[in-house]
């Protein structure tokens, strides 16, 4: 077996968390020889009865094959797993969590290193891993010649989608995404809050609560395209006034069941500045404008 079998090119695994085991075990599934290496050495036993090489230091794991996978804990265990260790010629894809300059930074680190380099945002639970039904998919960005090289390896586990030669891209669209979600579990938790103690079962209001979600769904789209022209008034169906009016009967309603409205104003206050800044000129705005404070809040000058 050589690097230039695309079928089942062999690959190096450091760290074996819940989610590189369950990634080493697909890629052993689908055929492809595999050195792992983990700090806590009996976390590898199970897997080299199943096929793996274990190796005894990460400096043998990564000599032993080209394309070098990291799973591990954060960031800073990748600098000190790998320190002192000879990366010349090497594939490295970071499969570790991270923020976005965190890749840059690993990126650099690696060329300087005479590696190439390819950061990545997995999207997936362990579950999901080597079970294209479950829809999980991986963001990888970086390298375009590495990712080229080694896509069929890459996509063995779940999806890859490929997102640009900056990166820090591909932490950046996982971040996204799951702030996204939290926001949508809040909205959810704020709402079943709301019917604790009544004659409502959360099993009744599911249903309806997945149905309106899906709804809304528009939204992501319209937001989307409204932050790309800057037009936040052409076609407006519920403006910002209303939105910033009607939000009182959602705190009155959360103080009279008892429910802290804590997972909701800081996006009610949001809206609101937007509109007390110049009711004339934002009051006929889609609520999407407000989402504009957040950068300048955040990084000014930029």
């Amino acid at each position: 077996m050589t690097d230039n079998d695309t079928d089942h090119r062999p690959l190096t695994l450091l760290g074996l968390g819940d989610m590189g085991t369950a990634l080493a075990r697909t890629w052993l599934a689908a055929g492809h020889p595999l050195t792992v290496w983990n700090r806590t050495p009996a976390k590898a036993g199970a897997l080299a009865a199943e096929g793996a090489a274990v190796a005894a230091t990460p400096a043998a794991a990564v000599a032993a094959n080209t394309l070098v996978v990291l799973c591990l804990l954060d960031d800073t265990s990748i600098g000190s797993v790998l320190e002192g260790i000879d990366l010349t010629g090497k594939d490295l894809v970071n499969l570790t969590t991270g923020t976005a300059a965190e890749g840059r930074a690993r990126a650099a680190w690696a060329e300087e290193r005479g590696a190439r380099f390819v950061d990545a945002g997995i999207m997936a639970t362990p579950t999901m891993i080597g079970a294209p039904e479950a829809g999980g998919y991986v963001f990888y960005s970086g390298s375009r010649a590495l990712f080229d090289t080694h896509r069929t390896t890459l996509e063995v586990p779940a999806d890859a989608r490929y997102v640009g030669e900056d990166p820090g891209h591909a932490a950046l669209h996982d971040v996204a995404l799951l702030s996204a979600m939290y926001g949508l579990f809040a909205g959810i938790s704020h709402a079943y809050a709301l019917i604790e103690g009544e004659d409502i079962a959360p099993k009744d209001l599911a249903p309806l609560l997945s149905e309106w979600l899906g709804a809304m769904g528009f939204f992501v789209g319209n937001a989307a395209e409204r932050l790309t022209s800057r037009d936040f008034t052409t076609g407006v169906v519920s403006s910002l006034a209303m939105q910033v009016a009607a939000s009182g009967t959602l705190l009155r309603t959360a103080a009279d069941q008892g429910v802290s409205p804590e997972l909701l104003v800081p996006y009610l206050d949001l809206m609101r500045e937007r509109l007390d800044a110049d009711p004339a000129a934002h009051g006929a705005e889609d609520t999407v404008g407000a989402l504009t404070l957040l950068r300048r809040r955040t990084a000014p000058g930029r």
